[in-house]
């Protein structure tokens, strides 16, 4: 089991962590005909939007509530009501999230009773779903953020129920670790056992890099607020990652629906317990192309060993993300030599290593140094780290600006984890041959020792 020590310096440094409206802003692009709307000032709404813009390559549809001084003393109703007022006339939404930033929650801006004065006003917007979370910068992590307005979607939106279940519907309720690709990747998984998956939120819809017929400003996918009120119809809720378990708890303690949450679903064992569980569940057996696939994940562990096996692994990534994939390439024989992550969870102690951070990418780059590690794995802004420590680097998490495709990057199933066994392996043969000797190294050695011999 892992310790876990927060830094004790006095500031972040070089930051791994991003903030929570960022993460609640993700979480309401999972729902179809959406509206992110951040309650802070245009600055806080214009690094969410560069940001996602930067990772996805795609527009992003974010609006906020353009506080500035006077208002942020003032008070923010108005603020509040003008830009739901803007949205909803200008483009239509099914629903709008509304985060909280820094600003507001210093101030002390209730949101809640914001809504609910607006709903008085406005009888005439009475059908448009509005949702309210409190995600203030100065707490928390990016996951945090994700996992709260889910857990706020799931009480806002969702209906009771009190008729049967419908054995075949499941709800999934995806940590924001993963990708629009692994999100495909479970959907496809679920279908093949004949079940109908209903995930909450579904950015695979979103922010998969497709082009629409049509220019819409909202989301362009994902799960539409009907969908979401009728969840209560499942037969079970499966919740993947620790950061999950309060948004499932919600549901159950709303629906009734009983929850199972799956901490890892990267690496042969964690998928094993997945594929399992569903067969299980369904009573059906595991489908053919997932016993074959399984066997090339054995294989493709068997191959990459004799790269990865020892590796010096130096990781920061969000807690249910360092968890899944520390865990993988430990699997491999990678030892997780330095381990910094970004807000407490459950999750750290599981992770396999003595210790984890909770720090900066400063943090991170003294450790690996200090312990000589061989393998960066974090996202795109630890690269000058990687070219500063003269090691391989492999891109994880958000954001990935620097590379294409990190929409549908997947490292989810035994086709997901197999794909990163090997483009992790590969970087450690490149890095083998970066420094394997040549005829032209050894010509040079030849020359520098005649001279000097002369």
């Amino acid at each position: 089991m892992a310790t876990v020590r927060a830094s004790k310096k006095s500031c972040t440094v070089n930051p791994l962590k991003m903030s929570q409206p960022i993460g609640g802003a993700l979480a309401v692009m999972g729902l179809r005909g959406a509206m992110p709307l951040l309650h802070g000032s245009q600055g806080c709404t214009s690094f969410g939007l560069v940001l996602f813009t930067r990772h996805f390559k795609e527009s992003i549809p974010l609006q906020t509530t353009a506080m500035s001084e006077v208002a942020t003393v003032l008070g923010g109703y108005e603020n509040v009501e003008e830009a739901i007022l803007n949205i909803a006339r200008r483009t239509n939404p099914e629903v709008i999230g509304i985060c909280s930033t820094g600003v507001t929650e210093t101030k002390g801006d209730d949101l809640d009773g914001f809504i609910k004065l607006f709903r008085e006003r406005h009888p005439e917007y009475a059908r448009l779903a509005l949702v309210t979370v409190s995600t203030p910068d100065f707490k928390g992590a990016f996951e945090d953020g994700w996992a709260k307005t889910v857990t706020r979607a799931v009480e806002a939106l969702v209906e009771p129920w009190r008729g049967e279940r419908h054995p075949r519907c499941v709800n999934v309720l995806p940590g924001a670790h993963l990708s629009p690709g692994d999100l495909d990747e479970l959907r496809t998984i679920f279908e093949d056992f004949g079940l109908m998956p209903t995930i909450l939120p579904d950015i695979s819809g979103s922010l998969d890099g497709h082009i629409p017929d049509d220019f819409t400003p909202t989301t362009i996918g994902g799960t539409s607020v009907g969908d979401v009120a009728r969840m209560g119809e499942a037969a079970i809720t499966i919740a993947i990652g620790n950061q999950m378990r309060a948004a499932a708890e919600a549901l159950q303690a709303k629906t009734g629906v009983p929850y199972r949450l799956f901490e890892r679903v990267c690496g042969l064992g964690a998928v094993d317990e997945l594929i399992g569980f569903l067969a299980e569940h369904t009573g059906r057996e595991v489908p053919a192309k997932y016993r074959r696939q399984r066997g090339q994940l054995v294989d493709a562990m068997l191959d990459a060993h004799f790269h990865t096996g020892g590796v010096r692994l130096a990781i920061g990534a969000e807690p249910d993300l360092l968890l899944d994939l520390s865990s993988m390439l430990s699997e491999i024989g990678a030892e997780v030599t330095a381990a910094v992550t970004t807000t407490p969870s459950p999750s750290l102690a599981k992770v396999p290593t003595e210790e984890v951070v909770i720090g900066d990418l400063e943090d991170l780059e003294t450790m690996a140094a200090e312990r000589a590690c061989d393998l960066l794995v974090t996202h795109s802004h630890g690269r000058q780290m990687a070219a500063r420590l003269d090691i391989p680097f492999y891109r994880a998490g958000i954001p990935m600006f620097d590379r294409i495709g990190a929409g549908h990057v997947t490292h989810l199933g035994y086709r997901g984890t197999r794909d990163t066994i090997f483009r992790i392996a590969n970087l450690m043969i490149a890095e083998h041959e970066r420094h394997e000797p040549t005829p032209d190294t050894w010509r040079s050695a030849g020359e520098n020792a005649g001279r000097a011999h002369h």
